[in-house]
């Protein structure tokens, strides 16, 4: 498995912006800004890079807080009703708040 590391800005956002939800986000592990090195538990890895996944774009917000762009219905672009995709690497006791 192929993991990617994605550069956020400090204001969370990704090279590309609103452009960057063209497919699902794949092993997307998502660190805080300047932290270089392995991901250590905690950091998040998003996965929608199967069927039905729809999970587009993943913005670092703060460590308990990201943005999810969840990707138009393929047979209709202008509905958006059911989101599909994985979380790893989290902490046990970890809470997260998930902004759709």
């Amino acid at each position: 498995m192929e993991e990617i590391h994605r550069d956020v800005d400090t204001a969370g956002n990704e090279p590309g912006g609103e452009d960057a939800l063209v497919g699902n986000v794949n092993k997307l592990v998502i660190s805080p800004p300047g932290y270089t090195g392995a991901p250590r538990k905690g950091h998040l890895t998003f996965d929608a890079c199967f069927e039905s996944g729809n999970l587009g774009r993943v913005d670092y917000i703060s460590e308990f807080e990201f943005d999810l762009f969840i990707r138009p219905d393929t047979c209709n672009p202008r509905f958006r009703v059911w989101f599909n995709f994985t979380v790893e690497n989290v902490r046990e006791t970890q809470k997260v708040s998930r902004d759709f």
